[in-house]
C-alpha cells in the first residue's frame, strides 16, 4: 500500500532528496546569518557615525571632494534582498551625495552593482518626493589594488557612470601607523586628518592577513584613546569599514568598548594607563639590564685590549732586545775583523747588518782608543 505524499515514510523513501533539500537550507540559512551580522556591524555604528562625522573630510585618502555633512541610511528599497546595501552614504557640504564602497579586488561587473545602487538612491528621493541632488560614487580600494588595475568608468551608450577611486596602496602605512601610535601613546589629541586615517589604516596594508593582524593592533591602539568622541569614531569606522575583514571576536569587542558606560569607560581607561605604565617599567628594566650588559661588555672589551697592549709591549721589548743582541754579536765580529785588517768591503759583505759607514765609524772608533 503505497504511503500518503507528504507523510513522514514517504519523505523517508525519497531521503536522499530530503537530504539534499535540508543541506541547501540549512547553507541558505547560514549565508542569512552572515547577512544579518553584517547589517548589525552597520546598525550598531550608524549613530555614532552620523553623529561624529560631521565637518570630516576624505581627502586623506586622495578624494578632493567637500566635507561630510552628514550621514544618510545606506538601505535602498529596490537593492535585492540578498545583497549588501552600499557601505556608506554621505551628504557632503556642497550638496551633493557621496555613495561610498570598499573593495578589496577589482572587477568590472561591479559597476552594474554601483549602478543599482545609484538608480535605487534615485529611486528613494522620488519615493520621498524629494529632487534627487547630483550623485558621487565613490570606491576605496583596500591596499592589495594599483591604480593602473583599475578603469574609473562605466559607459554603456545610454548610461555611464563615472567613479571616483581611490587607493590605499598610494598610502605609506608604516609611517601613518608609527605616527598615530606615537600621538595615542603621548596622549596627544588626534586631528580630523588623523582620525580619518586611523580608522581606514588596516585596509590600507596589502595582504589579507596583514590587515587582519593590523585591525587588531587598531582596535587595541583605539582603546588608549583619552579622548571619549574620538575614541568612540575610530572605534565606530573600524567596525564599519572593515567589516568584511573583521573577525567576530575583535567585533564584539569594539561592540563592547562602544557599549561602555561612563564609569566602565574611565575604569577601562585606567585599566590601559596601568598596562601602559607597566609596560614602560618593563621596557625601562630590560633597558637598564641592556646598559649594563653593554658596560660589562665594554667594560672587558676594555681588559682584553689592555692585555693585549701589555702582550703587545712586551713581545715588542723582546724583539728589541733580541736586536740589540743581534747588533752588538755583529758588531763584535766586526770589531774581531778589522783588529785582522780585513777591508771594510770584504767586512760589509760577511756583517750584512753594517753598512760600509757604520764598519768605518766602528774603525775609527777602535783608532782612537789605540
Amino acid at each position: 500500500m503505497p504511503f500518503p505524499e507528504g507523510c513522514l515514510c514517504h519523505r523517508e523513501r525519497k531521503g536522499g532528496f530530503v537530504m539534499e533539500e535540508t543541506k541547501k537550507r540549512k547553507q541558505k540559512r547560514k549565508k542569512h546569518r552572515e547577512t544579518d551580522i553584517a547589517y548589525q556591524n552597520k546598525d550598531i555604528t550608524s549613530k555614532l557615525l552620523a553623529e561624529y562625522f560631521g565637518g570630516k573630510s576624505f581627502r586623506v585618502y586622495g578624494l578632493d571632494i567637500p566635507e561630510v555633512k552628514a550621514v544618510l541610511p545606506t538601505n535602498i528599497p529596490s537593492v535585492r534582498a540578498n545583497e549588501l546595501r552600499l557601505d556608506n552614504l554621505f551628504e557632503l557640504a556642497d550638496g551633493t551625495v557621496a555613495l561610498v564602497d570598499y573593495e578589496s579586488e577589482y572587477k568590472k561587473e561591479d559597476k552594474v552593482k554601483y549602478l543599482n545602487y545609484l538608480a535605487g538612491i534615485a529611486d528613494r528621493y522620488q519615493k520621498q518626493k524629494k529632487d534627487c541632488p547630483t550623485l558621487r560614487m565613490l570606491v576605496i580600494y583596500t591596499g592589495d589594488i594599483e591604480r593602473r588595475q583599475v578603469s574609473d568608468e562605466y559607459n554603456i551608450g545610454a548610461v555611464r557612470v563615472k567613479l571616483e577611486p581611490a587607493f590605499l596602496s598610494e598610502l605609506d602605512s608604516g609611517e601613518i601607523f608609527r605616527h598615530l601610535k606615537e600621538k595615542v601613546e603621548k596622549n596627544e589629541l588626534l586631528d580630523d586628518e588623523e582620525l580619518m586615517e586611523f580608522i581606514i589604516l588596516p585596509l590600507s596594508f596589502r595582504e589579507k592577513e596583514e590587515q587582519k593582524e593590523k585591525i587588531r593592533e587598531s582596535v587595541k591602539l583605539a582603546a588608549q584613546i583619552q579622548d571619549r568622541s574620538r575614541q568612540l569614531f575610530a572605534l565606530a569606522g573600524i567596525l564599519t569599514f572593515t567589516d568584511k575583514l573583521i573577525d567576530t571576536k575583535t567585533a564584539d569587542q569594539i561592540r563592547r568598548m562602544i557599549g561602555m558606560t561612563k564609569v566602565g569607560w574611565i575604569f577601562e581607561q585606567e585599566k590601559q594607563q596601568a598596562l601602559a605604565k607597566a609596560e614602560e617599567e618593563k621596557q625601562k628594566e630590560l633597558a637598564k639590564a641592556e646598559e649594563e650588559k653593554q658596560k660589562e661588555l665594554a667594560k672587558a672589551e676594555e681588559e682584553k685590549q689592555k692585555e693585549l697592549a701589555k702582550a703587545e709591549e712586551e713581545k715588542q721589548k723582546e724583539l728589541a732586545k733580541a736586536e740589540a743582541e743581534k747588533r752588538q754579536a755583529a758588531r763584535e765580529s766586526v770589531v774581531k775583523m778589522i783588529r785582522k785588517n780585513y777591508p771594510t768591503e770584504e767586512i760589509a759583505f760577511i756583517v750584512s747588518d753594517f753598512s760600509w759607514n757604520d764598519i768605518e765609524a766602528v774603525r775609527e772608533e777602535l783608532a782612537g782608543e789605540e
